[in-house]
C-alpha cells in the first residue's frame, strides 16, 4: 500500500490516538515533574533532618525484611502452585490477589485485629516477646501482606518459564526433588524472582493504608508524609515526596535493568 495513500487512511486514528495518548501522559507525568521540580530546591534540607532520614530508614529496612520474608515464604509456594496439581490449588491461588483488591486501610484493620494482643494468636506471640501494634515487627508484617502476592505471581512465571523435563532429566540422574530445584530450577528462573523482589519491595515501601492501622510508630516515610502534610501543610511535605519519588524512579531503573537483562538471553 502507499505510504501517502496509507497515512491518509489512518490520519484520523493516528491524530486521535496521538492526542488522547499525550492527556494521559501528561497526566500522570504533569504531577510528579511539577512536585520535584518545585521541591528540589529544598530536597538537600530535608535529607539533613534527622526525622525524615529515620523515617525513610525504617521504610528501607522494613520493606527489606517484608521482601526477605515473603521470597523465604513465596517462592516455595509459587513452586507447589506451579508444579504440582492438588485438591483447593485453583482457589488458593485466586485468593492470592486479595490483599491487592481490598482497600488497604481494611487490610490493617483485618491484620490489627488478627495480630493484636487481644486475638488468640496475638496473645500467644506476645507471649513469648513478640508484639505487632506500633512496632517495626507490626510494619513488615502490614509491608509483607500487602506485598507477598507481587513476589508470588512472579515466582510462578518464572517457573512456568522453565521447562519441568530438565527437572525430570535431573532426577533420572539420581537428584532429589530438592537438589533438581536448587541447581536447575532456581538458577533458571532466578531473573524472575529477583524481578519478584524488587516489585515487592517497591511496593512495601510505598505501603501507607496498612500500616498506619496496625503500626503508626515507628513513623516510615509514606506516615511522615501524612503527618507532615496534615500538621505542616503542603509546602512542607512537597520535599519528603521529592525524595520519595526520586527513590521510585530508582527501583523503576532497576526494574526495568533487570527487566532488559532478561530479554538478553
Amino acid at each position: 500500500m502507499n505510504p501517502l495513500s496509507w497515512l491518509r487512511e489512518k490520519s484520523v486514528f493516528l491524530v486521535f490516538s496521538a492526542l488522547t495518548g499525550s492527556i494521559l501522559v501528561l497526566f500522570l507525568l504533569g504531577p510528579l515533574v511539577s512536585v520535584l521540580a518545585s521541591s528540589s530546591p529544598e530536597i538537600p534540607g530535608a535529607l539533613s533532618d534527622d526525622r525524615i532520614i529515620g523515617a525513610i530508614m525504617t521504610s528501607l529496612v522494613c520493606a527489606l525484611a517484608a521482601t526477605l520474608l515473603t521470597l523465604v515464604t513465596g517462592v516455595p509456594l509459587a513452586y507447589v502452585l506451579t508444579r504440582i496439581e492438588f485438591k483447593g490449588r485453583k482457589i488458593i491461588d485466586s485468593l492470592l490477589d486479595l490483599p491487592i483488591l481490598i482497600p488497604h486501610n481494611a487490610a490493617g484493620i483485618a491484620l490489627l485485629f488478627f495480630l493484636s494482643p487481644r486475638s488468640p494468636l496475638g496473645e500467644a506471640l506476645g507471649s513469648i516477646g513478640l508484639s505487632f501494634v506500633d512496632t517495626t515487627l507490626g510494619i513488615v508484617a502490614a509491608m509483607a501482606f500487602v506485598s507477598a502476592p507481587f513476589m508470588v505471581r512472579n515466582a510462578q512465571e518464572a517457573f512456568k518459564a522453565v521447562d519441568p523435563s530438565l527437572e525430570h532429566v535431573a532426577r533420572s540422574l539420581g537428584a532429589s526433588q530438592m537438589e533438581a530445584f536448587r541447581y536447575v530450577t532456581l538458577p533458571l528462573s532466578s531473573r524472575g524472582i529477583l524481578t519478584g523482589c524488587v516489585l515487592t519491595w517497591a511496593r512495601a515501601i510505598s505501603e501507607f493504608g496498612a500500616v498506619v492501622v496496625l503500626a503508626y510508630y515507628p513513623k516510615t516515610a509514606p506516615v511522615l508524609l501524612f503527618d507532615v502534610l496534615i500538621g505542616e501543610g503542603l509546602q512542607k511535605a512537597l520535599p519528603i515526596t521529592g525524595i520519595l519519588l526520586i527513590l521510585g524512579a530508582i527501583v523503576f531503573t532497576l526494574f526495568r535493568a533487570i527487566q532488559g537483562g532478561s530479554q538478553d538471553e
